[in-house]
């Protein structure tokens, strides 16, 4: 799978999406390959307050459960809610409709981090 040019990536396989003052947060298709077929994502509120790297949520896939962590620090504005219908669609489309959560950023210099 080809890397989309416009992102930026953790060193825990997360990837961000920059867009002014926001950031679209999802899984690397190396993290979801490893996990597996996924089953269920469980994702902050809207509203929530996230530190950068904190733990925001669990990803569970056959083979195990992890834990999901932001590389940006902000508030939760958006979750796609549409992975408690299709969880796989971070299998299919990791860099897509497979997105987690959109954050309004606290610092967007922390992308430089």
């Amino acid at each position: 799978m080809a890397l989309p040019e416009d992102l930026l990536f953790s060193k825990d396989h997360e990837w961000v999406r920059l867009d002014g003052g926001s950031a679209t947060i999802g899984i690397t298709d190396y993290a979801q390959n490893a996990l597996g077929d996924i089953v269920y994502v469980e994702l902050p509120k809207v509203g929530t307050k996230i530190a950068q790297f904190a733990n925001v949520g669990v990803i569970e896939s056959v083979k195990a459960v992890s834990d999901l962590f932001t590389p940006m620090s902000g508030e939760v504005v958006e979750i796609n809610e549409s992975l408690g219908r299709d969880p796989a669609a971070v299998n299919r489309e990791p860099f897509g409709a497979g997105w987690l959560i959109k954050v309004r950023l606290s610092d967007p210099a922390e992308a430089k981090t």
